[in-house]
């Protein structure tokens, strides 16, 4: 054993031994440190779940009422006057200041709010330390700030809803000079400032969540996990935090500019402008300069979405399917280059800018190519489905349908790659419907998936009847919704009614029937929010420890596990197998004898299986059933 390897040993026994002995003290907190203040990371987990689910109602609510203002232009809203107040104008319609303030909230709480906070604050933290065997984060402390600085950012976007000029209504991307100007619209006059700050606390959020998780994978694995060993959620988990942390400082540098401009005369956005006949008196700037800081985080963003998805995504269908992810390094290596192109190709959002065509094709390659490790992943799920003991339960059904969605809503992209089409199709619904299905869509099926899941690890079996309604439910309403909007590639999107317009006219009653699956789709979101209350009175209890039969080391941990993760010793990891210590020179006893029998076994990725047996195969085949998956 070299001295290296000795020396990182050590240091997984100290930190373990550490946190274990904490683990003895967890009696002693009160409810304040155990539940409010924690640092447990599967509490911290949980508390970023619970802010989720809350944004998430909010945020879907918000598109519940934009969808009856598009599908109902017409229609008298004067019954939700006393809710929303001078919101309703007099003829009982959404003002359309407020129709913009809906759909800015509405992306910006389901992006940052929903999406990144659910994937990677609430799964990040409940799985990384879990999966590679450490009692708990590196640094406690810093995760819940992590949490608190989100909580904080949430509390001051909900405070700018009850401004008297109303929230941001700049769009999600709030891009200058309407959003840099106090003066633009009532929705920039204070609510862009609450936006401002509320991203800028979310960024400092999602930094110290992200260089915790990045430290906590590099350095806190259990004894013989190797880095090509992790699970494939763990490299999503550790990747998706380096673009995090390498991409969103740039956001927070392009928001605190933007509170300059505003508040204090400077003019990093702002070029000749003229209000009311006169010129603005700080110039010089350039609105292109924010496009580029923002989407050098936008795109990124995307994956910083999508990547948590994908590597709980390979996971599943393995379990599931009872076989090996098919490419365990085609998959690591195709999340690589995700990650590097990501940083790439954020100017295809900006071909309508007028940029140089030179640099536009430039990014036209690059977007393209990114395809390519997205079609890696596709061809390796599909595979791994291929000829496997598929079990169709709602978790499966979930993983399947993030697939479809996928592919659907990927094929799409290779369109708006092409600069030519984009300047066509850009600010149209053809762009919301593939943003949507490739992101929206697709991560919001898996958060659903591992939600199932984390809920039967944490508490009791969901019921499975009501989980296939709301799989099928969820998966057509929302291919019902986005298919049709490819269809409105000529459609500007942001405007609040398309009535009064010829060229439009034709569009009155697909939006209707795209409103009316909205609809549907919230409800049956509401049927999984029964579900869940439903389980917890009614459910069946869980009582084994790993009903899938998996090979990670968070079905090894009991089933309401404490602070410190495993009472006893963690376990070692030996080419994917999960064995405790005393066990060790035991097996390795045993694989050496049956390799003079002519066994032959091989490796691939997190799972040991079974290729050839020439001897003795019953007894082989007890022994080798207590450690692995027999195909």
């Amino acid at each position: 054993m070299s001295v290296e390897t000795s020396i990182q040993e050590q240091q997984h026994t100290d930190v373990h031994a550490h946190d274990h002995d904490h683990a003895h003290h967890e009696h002693h907190q009160s409810f304040i440190t155990k539940y409010i203040f924690s640092t447990d990371h599967k509490v911290i987990a949980k508390q970023f779940l619970i802010t989720g689910i809350i944004w998430a109602i909010v945020g879907g609510g918000l598109s519940v009422l934009f969808r009856i203002q598009l599908g109902y232009p017409d229609a008298d809203l004067t019954w939700i006057k006393p809710f929303l107040g001078k919101w309703i104008t007099e003829d009982g319609h959404i003002a359309p200041e407020f129709y913009n303030a809906l759909i800015t909230m509405h992306g910006t709480i389901l992006i940052f709010f929903v999406l990144t906070a659910g994937l990677s604050g609430t799964f990040s933290n409940y799985l990384i330390p879990l999966m590679i065997g450490a009692r708990d984060m590196a640094s406690g402390f810093i995760n819940m700030l992590s949490y608190w600085f989100f909580f904080i950012s949430g509390l001051v976007m909900a405070l700018s809803f009850f401004l008297a000029t109303g929230p941001a209504s700049g769009g999600w991307t709030a891009y200058p000079p309407l959003n840099a100007l106090p003066q633009a619209t009532s929705g920039s006059i204070a609510g862009v400032d609450y936006w401002l700050i509320s991203i800028a606390l979310f960024i400092i959020s999602v930094l110290l969540g992200g260089l915790n998780y990045i430290t906590t994978i590099i350095n806190l694995r259990t004894r013989g996990m190797k880095m090509f060993r992790l699970p494939l959620p763990i490299w999503a988990f550790l990747l998706t935090a380096v673009i995090g942390v390498l991409s969103f400082p740039v956001l927070l540098s392009a928001s605190v500019l933007m509170l300059f401009d505003r508040n204090m005369g400077t003019s990093f956005y702002l070029d000749q402008i003229y209000i009311s006949g006169e010129a603005l008196a700080n110039s010089g700037g350039s609105p292109i300069l924010y496009q580029h800081l923002f989407w050098f985080l936008g795109h990124p963003e995307v994956y910083i979405i999508i990547l948590p998805a994908m590597g709980i995504v390979s996971e599943v269908l393995s379990v599931h399917s009872r076989k090996p992810i098919f490419g365990y390094t085609a998959m690591v290596y195709s999340l690589f280059a995700i990650t590097v192109l990501s940083f790439i190709v954020w100017a295809h959002h900006m071909f309508v800018t007028g940029m140089n065509p030179f640099v536009g094709s430039i990014f036209v390659i690059f977007t393209l190519i990114i395809a390519v490790p997205s079609a890696v992943k596709v061809f390796n799920w599909l595979t791994t489905l291929w000829h496997g003991n598929i079990k169709l339960n709602p978790q499966m059904l979930f993983a399947i349908g993030f697939v479809s969605v996928f592919i659907s809503g990927g094929v799409t992209g290779i369109f708006l790659g092409n600069s030519s089409l984009d300047i066509e199709l850009h600010d149209t619904y053809f762009v919301v419907a593939h943003f949507h299905l490739v992101m929206g869509v697709a991560a919001f099926l898996e958060c659903l998936q591992v939600f199932i899941i984390g809920f039967q690890k944490c508490l009791d079996d969901m019921n499975q009847t009501l989980g296939y309604v709301h799989f099928w439910g969820t998966l057509i309403c929302a291919y019902l919704i986005f298919y049709p909007m490819h269809f409105e590639y000529m459609l500007p999107r942001r405007y609040p009614t398309h009535v009064g317009f010829d060229t439009f006219g034709m569009f009155a009653q697909l939006n209707q029937f795209i409103s009316i699956a909205a609809f549907f789709s919230f409800a049956f979101q509401l049927l999984f929010v029964f579900n869940f209350f439903y389980s917890i009175w009614y459910g069946r209890r869980m009582k084994e420890l790993n009903p899938y039969h998996a090979n990670t080391l968070e079905w090894t941990t009991p089933l309401r596990p404490g602070h410190g993760n495993w009472p006893g010793e963690i376990q070692t990891c030996i080419v994917g197998l999960m064995i405790t210590a005393n066990e060790e020179e035991n097996l390795f006893h045993k694989l050496s004898h049956y390799h003079n029998k002519k066994l032959s076994w091989a490796s691939m990725g997190m799972n040991l299986i079974l290729i050839r047996l020439k001897k003795k195969k019953h007894i082989v085949n007890n022994f080798a059933t207590q450690y692995f998956h027999i195909i």
